[in-house]
């Protein structure tokens, strides 16, 4: 056996039956991990809330002085806990990092740091997880085993390492604690999901769970990768300039993948490719067109293009890693898809709404009407910042003045972000694919910040709105038929009343009425506010003089949350009442 120390590993360090497995993953005993979890979110969500609360009392200049010490520090506490706990805690930071639309920006930059930051797992950990995967003892599985992971992330870590044969592969392995510990997770973050969006009053935080726990348990199973690796490599079988790593299936499981070890230098290595004189525009160019294959041809798609993940051969080849998230472009999307931009095109918001429905981003119980104010609201200011110069795909233009501008606002309208939480949902198809074109954008914009890549996308995206023979006038001539006939036949505000009428659907708006009912409702949760304040606040005295501190503070700690809950709610009955006068 080699032992030379740039790729290869010495014979000893398949010695370590003497550690004792059963003690990793268990800094965090499991029944502490839950009042960890709540203790330390519950801390950032009383803190940031009392910040906001003395805003209001100190000004707007007192608040942006102090809002990125504050938010930086609770910031560093959610990164600390999630490093902390592992496992699928971390697996939630990086996706809550990729939502930068919904995010401080303090926060984010804490967040994204668990992209690359990660704790790597003892060897011993890896060894014992391939024992009981492979059912034999890794030196007999392999000749050399390299002891050093050449990547960690938050449920397994990828090792080097050299066949018997002499071939080189990576190994990669789930930690031993991982199954245990996602169960015992995934009801830690339900809970937490359940008591803020009960007490914040924001429904649809339960269908977040079930979409997270959705994306988890497909990681968890290394055959769906493997199954994963090879369609998508069947895709572009005909393409010599992408490749994919091949699996070796008699060394993988539903825990262990070992695949074929690939040459290439890191897509981000812009030193390097300049080495090896690779034109970079035209790199991130065909990296665009392979992944607008995967997305609108194909319909499965690799779905973390992280710089780590997609390396370039001196030849200028693609090899794209890791394919632990992958997602596909359901039937609903695509027609989803297809209906909003006809929808748009005919200026027709009811097909938009089925559009937005189809796509999953709506409930379906819930009650159209803020669906529709909002389609009208982003419809107008779409349309205000659009031209159309001519009816070709590649001619409509979106003019970006500035990002803020083209947010909805919606107070003028009335709607919360309760009501927008119960409304909308986020489906799993759309957070991988944001996800995948953010981390796309930014791959491009380091290669080459001056490529447009509309230009690449545009084939495809013709393609997939048209269909193969992209009759692009054939839709532009039915949508002006559709708005023709609309306009000759009925005003589009009578149509839309009669419409409600047909269905039963129309309503009629008593002013002060809705303010009253909330006032009530308020008042309920104010009796509900005090009692709790009571409950907890009386136990952690009683605590505290019998000397338990840590319990005391705990329990005075809930006591200061719903203190808290009980000012904003008097706060939101004044507004009501108001509203009412």
């Amino acid at each position: 056996m080699k032992t030379s120390q740039e790729d290869t590993l010495p014979a000893r360090v398949f010695n370590n039956d003497s550690e004792n497995l059963s003690d990793f993953g268990n800094n965090h005993p499991t029944k502490f991990r839950f009042l960890r979890a709540f203790g330390v979110t519950l801390g950032i969500v009383i803190n940031l809330s009392f910040f906001q609360l003395l805003g209001k009392f100190f000004g707007t200049e007192w608040e942006n002085s102090r809002r990125p010490a504050v938010y930086g520090k609770n910031a560093q506490k959610l990164k600390r806990l999630l490093l902390s706990l592992q496992g699928i805690f971390i697996k939630a930071g990086q996706l809550i990092s990729v939502l930068s639309n919904f995010l401080p920006e303090y926060f984010r930059k804490e967040l994204e740091e668990l992209q690359d930051k990660i704790p790597a797992r003892p060897l011993s950990e890896i060894f014992g997880r391939i024992r009981k995967e492979l059912g034999k003892d890794p030196e007999q599985l392999f000749a050399e085993f390299d002891k050093n992971p050449l990547a960690s992330a938050s449920l397994a870590q990828v090792h080097l390492a050299r066949l018997h044969d002499g071939r080189q592969v990576a190994v990669k392995v789930q930690y031993l604690d991982i199954e245990a510990n996602t169960k015992i997770d995934l009801q830690t973050i339900k809970g937490l999901l359940s008591f803020y969006g009960f007490f914040l009053r924001i429904k649809g935080l339960g269908n977040l769970h079930s979409q997270f726990s959705e994306m988890i348990r497909e990681e968890l199973d290394f055959r769906l990768e493997a199954e994963h690796i090879e369609t998508i490599a069947a895709n572009f079988a005909g393409n010599p300039q992408v490749f994919f790593p091949k699996v070796i299936h008699e060394l993988s499981t539903e825990r262990v993948l070992t695949t074929e070890y690939m040459h290439g230098v890191k897509i981000s290595d812009l030193e390097k490719l300049e080495e090896l004189h690779i034109d970079r525009q035209d790199l991130a160019e065909r990296v665009v067109s392979a992944y607008c294959q995967m997305i609108f041809s194909d319909g499965i798609y690799h779905a973390d293009p992280h710089p780590g993940n997609i390396l370039v051969q001196p030849d200028g080849g693609i090899v794209f890693l890791d394919f632990g998230a992958v997602a596909k472009l359901s039937d609903e999307m695509k027609k989803g898809i297809l209906q909003f931009f006809q929808g748009i095109i005919k200026r027709d918001n009811d097909q938009i709404s089925a559009g937005l429905q189809q796509m999953g981003l709506i409930a379906l119980h819930e009650d159209t009407q803020h669906v529709e104010e909002l389609v009208d609201y982003i419809y107008s200011r779409f349309l205000k910042q659009m031209t159309v110069e001519s009816w070709n795909l590649a001619d409509i233009h979106v003019e970006m003045q500035d990002k803020l501008d083209m947010m909805v606002d919606f107070s003028k309208m009335d709607i919360s972000l309760r009501e927008l939480m119960a409304t909308f949902q986020i489906p799993k198809d759309l957070v991988l694919l944001q996800r995948t074109i953010l981390l796309l954008l930014g791959l491009c914009t380091q290669l080459s910040p001056t490529m447009n890549p509309m230009k690449t996308i545009q084939p495809y995206l013709e393609q997939f709105v048209l269909g193969k023979d992209k009759n692009w006038v054939k839709l532009i001539e039915t949508a002006v038929k559709d708005i023709a006939l609309s306009t000759i036949t009925i005003p589009a505000d009578l149509r839309s009343f009669l419409n409600k009428a047909n269905h039963g659907e129309l309503e009629v708006k008593v002013k002060g009425l809705t303010e009253s009912a909330n006032l009530v409702y308020a008042l309920g949760h104010q009796l509900l506010f005090g009692l709790f304040i009571m409950f907890f606040g009386g136990f952690g005295y009683f605590a505290y003089s019998h000397g338990d501190i840590t319990l005391a503070k705990g329990l005075f700690g809930i006591s200061a949350f719903f203190l808290l809950s009980l000012g904003f709610s008097f706060l939101r009955a004044r507004k009501w009442q108001k509203k009412g006068r």
